[in-house]
């Protein structure tokens, strides 16, 4: 964690009132927790009674997801998300069944704006109230346009939703102007602790409850909330918003440096087209598979992954490569290294180093 989320989550470990109790300790835990809700809300542009903790980005998009559904379900049945969103919002195809379509994106990775106007005036559910699309990708960092996306399906009469996880802290992020009703962030990704995120509720959006208990969080979320970790996630969310411009040119020549490197390697594909995080790289090396090279180069302490870390275990080709026209071979070999805060120049060193071994080991691997 960044020093200033370390600080705010050790000052408070021993926080002991319950922010939803009367009695002094009470109160003062719930000051606290509305202090870290008002300035991450600032951070945000949004208002914080806007702002509904959450134990991470994946609930923030299930809450989001779903219940959004469920308020649509009468009128506009229809749910559209796009073929490269996160496992926790790709998940609601098979749990909304026929009410959930989804919209491609092209070879570079970015939506498809035409076919989403397509699916939205002929979805076969009916009418469509949601439609989902991520910032950035968290498999090949490809930054979405988003705004246009929002602007096409509230013209449509359709709430917007994009996971915003990957682009908190690395891209500009105004709630106020970007246009969605629904946003998801998660703190780990800013420096912050794991286990709490927020989904921003545009003022005007009405979701039921989710889970069963209090409903603690604006009528939504149950559960007794965690005043310690949205202290550190707010304290994170600061400094993270404060160095973002220079630490994404930091982490953009980070990420030139190791496209130069592994493209003297020879036949390697940069996975993904511009507008591109600057805090993710994916590439594919032909003859190798993702699995090998991961594990090749986890033995030298270069730690990367193939896919999601969400899809954890499960092995097969890369779901958001095949979207964007992969074949299974090819999409099995996309390894994606991502870069943040405490990513320094001699990690970026060690990797560059450990590549060519590693990547000649995996490609006389026998297929």
């Amino acid at each position: 964690m960044r020093l200033s989320a370390s600080v705010a989550l050790a000052e408070m470990a021993g926080l002991s009132g319950n922010p939803s109790a009367l009695h002094g300790a009470g109160r003062r835990a719930r000051a606290l927790l509305e202090d870290a809700r008002e300035e991450l809300a600032a951070l945000l542009g949004a208002h914080p009674d806007e702002v509904v903790f959450t134990s991470g980005g994946s609930e923030a998009d299930s809450i989001a997801v779903l219940r959004a559904a469920e308020q649509w379900v009468a009128s506009r049945p229809g749910v559209l998300v796009s073929t490269i969103e996160h496992p926790a919002v790709a998940t609601a195809v098979e749990v909304l069944g026929t009410r959930c379509a989804t919209f491609g994106v092209d070879d570079g990775g970015h939506a498809r704006l035409d076919e989403l106007s397509d699916r939205l005036r002929r979805h076969p559910a009916g009418p469509v109230g949601l439609v989902s699309l991520m910032l950035v990708n968290n498999e090949v960092g490809t930054v979405q346009p988003v705004e246009l996306a929002a602007e096409i399906a509230q013209r449509a009469g359709a709430w917007f939703h994009t996971d915003a996880v990957q682009a908190f802290g690395h891209l500009s992020l105004d709630f106020g102007t970007l246009g969605a009703q629904l946003v998801s962030v998660s703190a780990h990704k800013v420096g912050g602790p794991v286990g709490v995120g927020a989904l921003l509720v545009r003022r005007g959006v009405r979701l039921g409850r989710y889970g069963l208990g209090g409903v603690q969080e604006a009528g939504i979320r149950s559960g007794t909330q965690m005043v310690a970790l949205a202290a550190a996630f707010a304290a994170a969310a600061r400094q993270a918003v404060a160095e973002q411009a220079s630490q994404a040119a930091r982490l953009r020549q980070f990420r030139e440096r190791l496209v130069i490197a592994s493209q003297a390697l020879g036949a390697v594909v940069v996975n993904g087209a511009e507008p591109l995080s600057p805090a993710i790289v994916n590439l594919s090396f032909e003859g190798a598979s993702s699995d090998d090279l991961t594990f090749l180069l986890d033995q030298q302490q270069v730690f990367c992954s193939s896919g999601s870390a969400c899809r954890a275990g499960v092995h097969g080709p890369s779901e958001v490569l095949l979207a964007m026209g992969r074949d299974a071979d090819a999409a099995r070999g996309g390894v994606r290294f991502s870069f943040g805060w405490s990513t320094t120049s001699a990690d970026i060193d060690r990797i560059i180093a450990a590549l060519p071994a590693a990547v000649h080991r995996a490609r006389a691997v026998p297929r």
